[in-house]
């Protein structure tokens, strides 16, 4: 008797579990707002002492900061894989008249598009399923 094996490919990962687990995103978002070298902010979107610090930090102008948002930073996962993963009765995408919701795979969290952080990077966002799978096997 022949025995024949055969291999299936290795299934995609699942949903990063701060998508799916609140206390645990509630706990990322929260540690990111309050660490000092991370910043995650502002709550409000008109809060110009906020672009102030950021730009201070980055010792640039206020409005070369306003632009460095998570909707263009590298970590930012808004593939059609991830917004599958973001809960929630409402309809995909998850968006208001400020931007829409996506996943920080830096800091752990989901994050609105029109916020931004200290560590912040350019490149993003992440649209493609290969690649939002690529940042997840390296986190």
């Amino acid at each position: 008797m022949i025995k024949i094996r055969i291999k299936t490919k290795k299934q995609k990962s699942n949903c990063p579990e701060a998508t799916q687990n609140l206390e645990l995103n509630t706990k990322n978002r929260n540690a990111s707002i309050k660490a000092e070298h991370i910043q995650y902010g502002p709550l409000n979107l008109s809060d110009e002492g906020y672009y102030e610090r950021l730009a201070k930090h980055w010792n640039t102008e206020v409005d070369v900061a306003k632009k460095s948002k998570c909707s263009n930073c590298a970590a930012f996962d808004i593939s059609p894989r991830m917004l599958k993963c973001l809960p929630g009765p409402v309809s995909q995408p998850i968006e208001d008249e400020e931007g829409m919701l996506g996943y920080c795979w830096m800091h752990k969290f989901k994050c609105h598009s029109a916020r931004t952080c200290y560590t912040w990077a350019a490149g993003g966002p992440i649209d493609q399923d290969k690649v939002s799978y690529e940042w997840q096997e390296r986190n």
